[in-house]
C-alpha cells in the first residue's frame, strides 16, 4: 500500500522493562521537541487535496462530515454497537461514564451523550440545506444536490432514531413523523432531485446522479426493515443505474480506496473530503492507536488508545485475504526506525510486558482491558507525520458497496443466495482480495463477506439488523430479543427542548 507503514511481526529479541514511568508525558515531551506539529498539510506523501467547487453550497456539504469519522457521534455509535469494533475500559482509561460499555452491551439510554451528538450533528447540516434552498439564487443542479444531501441526512436520522421531524423550511417546525413517512419523504426527494443532478462522476465533494441512485439502492435494500414492505427489485434497478453508468470501476488495490492520497479514486461515488489542514474531522489514528504508536508514524499528537476490533471479527478473514492487512494493524509494533515501541505503564498481568503487541485477542471489556489488546482499525491508513486530522477522503458510497447491495437484493428476490448474478458480483470483490471465489453462498456467509468488505464504513449495525442478527450474542454481549433496540431512543435533551412535540420511541 502506498505511503503507509504497516508493521507486523518481526523476528526480533524483545526485552522486558521493569520500571514504570508516565509514558504519555515522556512521549509528548521527548518526541515533539524536534518535530514541528505545524505540518504544512502534505506530510511526506506530497498529497495534494483538491478544492471543492466554488458553488455556494459548501457549507451544507461540509456538514456531512459531522460525526462521520470522529469520536463520540455517528461513527462511534454505529461501530461500537455492532460486532466489529469495541472500546474496552482500560483501568482508568476510556470508562467515560460507561457509555461505550453500554453501547457494546446494547444497554444504552436516552441520556447517552453520543446519541444527542448524532441528533445535533445531523440537524445542523439539514438546517443549512434548508436555509440555502430557501435563500434561492442557485441553479437547478445545486438545488438538486442540496435536496439529495438533505435526503441522505434524513436517511441517517430515520435509520438511527425511526421517528423524526422532517423540517424543510427554516423556522417552521414539523410534526414527528412515522418511520414509514420518513422513508416515503426520502424516496420522493431523491426521485425529484435526480433529473437535475449532473450526469456521470461527481465534482469533488459533491453528488451526481449515481450518488443519488446509490443512496436509493441502500434505502430500498432496507425497505422491509423501515416499512415492512420489501423493495428488492427497486434496489436492483437503482444499483444498476450506478453500475451501468460506466463512471466507476473497482480500484486494483483495496487499500488504495482508503489511503491518504485517495482523491478521485475510481471506486468513489460520493465522498466526504477530509484534509488535515483545511477539512478536519477524521481522527481514526488518534482514536485507535496506542499512545507510543506516535513513534511509529511520527504523528504530531499522541493517540488515545481507544478502538479495536473484536477477535471473532478479525478471525473471520482468511489469512490470505488482502483486506485483512489493509484493514487492521496487528502484531508487535516498532518505531519509524524499527525499534520496538514500549508501554512503560503496562499491566503486569500482560504476558507481552512493555513491548507493544496488538493481539487480536482481547482479554475483557471492563474494567481491566489490556492496553495493547485488539487489532487496531487501520482501513483508513495512517500517514507518516500525520496530524490529529487525517487526509483520507471517506466514501459514503463506493462501487464495491453497490455491487454487494445488488448481489443481496438479487439473492433475496430469487430466494437463492447462490444465484449466478449474486456469485458473479461478490466474486469480483473476492478476486480483488486475493481469496478463492465462491461456488455457493448462504445468508450467514454473505453477511460475513459484506462485513469483510465494508468494515469501518458505518454499515455493520444496519446489516446486522437486516439479517436479523442484531439480537445475537457476541463477545461480552448477551443475546436479546428486544426489537425496539433496532432504533435508538430519542435523546432526552431533545425531548426536553421540544415542548411536547417529540415523544419517546416505544420501549425506552
Amino acid at each position: 500500500m502506498k505511503y503507509t507503514v504497516r508493521i507486523l511481526a518481526l523476528a526480533l529479541t524483545l526485552f522486558t522493562v521493569g520500571a514504570c514511568t508516565d509514558l504519555e508525558e515522556e512521549i509528548k515531551d521527548g518526541f515533539t521537541e524536534d518535530f514541528d506539529p505545524q505540518n504544512p498539510g502534505v506530510g511526506v506523501t506530497n498529497n495534494v487535496n483538491k478544492a471543492q467547487p466554488n458553488d455556494g453550497i459548501a457549507s451544507a456539504f461540509n456538514g456531512l462530515r459531522n460525526g462521520a469519522a470522529w469520536h463520540g457521534s455517528y461513527f462511534s455509535v454505529q461501530e461500537i454497537s455492532s460486532d466489529e469494533a469495541v472500546i474496552t475500559q482500560k483501568g482508568g482509561d476510556w470508562f467515560d461514564g460507561g457509555i461505550w460499555l453500554d453501547m457494546h452491551r446494547h444497554e444504552w439510554t436516552s441520556v447517552h451523550s453520543a446519541l444527542n451528538n448524532i441528533w445535533n450533528d445531523t440537524y445542523g447540516p439539514i438546517n443549512e440545506c434548508n436555509r440555502l434552498i430557501a435563500d434561492g439564487g442557485f441553479g437547478a443542479p445545486q438545488v438538486a444536490m442540496l435536496r439529495t444531501a438533505r435526503a441522505f441526512l434524513y436517511w441517517r436520522m430515520m435509520d438511527t432514531f425511526g421517528r423524526v421531524k422532517l423540517v424543510t423550511v427554516p423556522g417552521v417546525d414539523a410534526p414527528q413523523s412515522t418511520r414509514e413517512d420518513a422513508f416515503n419523504f426520502i424516496e420522493a426527494e431523491l426521485l425529484a432531485a435526480i433529473p437535475d443532478l449532473p450526469d456521470g462522476r461527481q465534482e469533488y465533494g459533491r453528488v451526481s446522479k449515481p450518488g443519488a441512485y446509490a443512496l436509493l439502492a441502500r434505502l430500498y435494500l432496507n425497505a422491509e426493515v423501515y416499512t415492512g414492505t420489501a423493495r428488492w427489485q427497486d434496489a436492483i434497478d437503482a444499483a444498476d443505474m450506478v453500475i451501468n453508468s460506466g463512471a466507476y470501476s473497482l480500484t486494483d488495490d483495496f487499500g488504495d480506496v482508503f489511503a491518504p492520497d485517495n482523491v478521485d479514486d475510481p471506486e468513489h461515488i460520493w465522498i466526504l473530503p477530509f484534509d488535515e489542514a483545511t477539512a478536519g474531522g477524521m481522527n481514526f489514528s488518534q482514536m485507535t492507536l496506542h499512545y507510543p504508536s506516535q513513534l511509529t508514524y511520527r504523528l504530531a499528537e499522541q493517540p488515545w488508545n481507544g478502538y479495536s476490533t473484536l477477535e471473532a471479527f478479525f478471525n473471520s478473514y482468511d489469512a490470505t485475504d488482502e483486506r485483512r492487512d489493509a484493514s487492521f494493524l496487528y502484531g508487535p509494533q516498532y518505531d519509524v526506525n524499527g525499534a520496538p515501541i514500549l508501554d512503560l505503564a503496562f499491566d503486569p498481568a500482560d504476558p507481552d510486558g512493555a513491548p507493544i503487541n496488538y493481539t487480536p485477542f482481547v482479554n475483557e471489556l471492563a474494567p481491566n482491558g489490556s492496553r495493547q489488546a485488539g487489532a487496531r482499525l487501520a482501513k483508513f491508513s495512517f500517514k507518516i507525520k500525520g496530524r490529529n486530522d487525517m487526509d483520507n477522503d471517506y466514501p459514503l458510497f463506493r462501487l464495491g458497496g453497490v455491487l454487494l447491495d445488488k448481489a443481496e437484493a438479487v439473492a433475496r428476490l430469487n430466494g437463492n443466495w447462490s444465484h449466478p448474478t449474486t456469485l458473479m458480483l461478490v466474486n469480483q470483490l473476492r478476486t480483488r482480495a486475493g481469496v478463492p471465489v465462491y461456488t455457493s453462498l448462504d445468508a450467514t456467509e454473505f453477511l460475513a463477506e459484506r462485513g469483510r468488505e465494508l468494515f469501518q464504513e458505518s454499515q455493520r449495525r444496519i446489516d446486522l439488523i437486516r439479517f436479523d442478527r442484531w439480537g445475537s450474542a457476541w463477545w461480552e454481549k448477551d443475546a436479546h430479543s428486544d426489537d425496539y433496540k433496532k432504533i435508538f431512543p430519542i435523546p432526552f435533551d431533545q425531548i426536553n427542548a421540544a415542548n411536547g412535540t417529540l415523544t419517546q420511541n416505544p420501549g425506552y
